[in-house]
């Protein structure tokens, strides 16, 4: 069984930074896919970034430029540098990994931008 753990959010004003870490336990071997969502309130869970075991990332439109996803594979860590970040911003961040159809949910942590 896989477990992820997330860390790192908390309250920021609009135009400040966060990062968010993410460690999974339970496997030996390297994820396939790790990465965030994020749900707003009222809103559907999308997604914000990944970044597979080779390198290859993914960005949603609306936080390029302003977030960086990087991993450590040895350690099944996965990090989000969240720069820039705007009131639209705010909710709540959910680590997700997924190995070859196998999907593993975080906790979330919570994500505030205050204006």
């Amino acid at each position: 069984q896989v477990q992820l753990v997330e860390s790192g959010g908390g309250l920021v004003q609009a135009g400040g930074s966060l990062r968010l870490s993410c460690v999974a336990s339970g496997r030996l071997f390297s994820i396939n896919v790790m990465g965030w969502y994020r749900q707003a309130p009222g809103k559907e869970r999308e997604l914000v970034a990944t970044i597979t075991s080779n390198g290859r990332i993914n960005y949603a439109d609306s936080v390029k430029s302003r977030f960086t996803i990087t991993r450590d594979g040895a350690k099944n860590t996965v990090y989000l540098q969240m720069n820039s970040l705007k009131p639209e911003d705010t909710a709540v961040y959910y680590c997700y990994g997924n190995h070859w159809g196998t999907r593993y949910w975080g906790q979330g942590t919570q994500v505030t931008v205050s204006s």
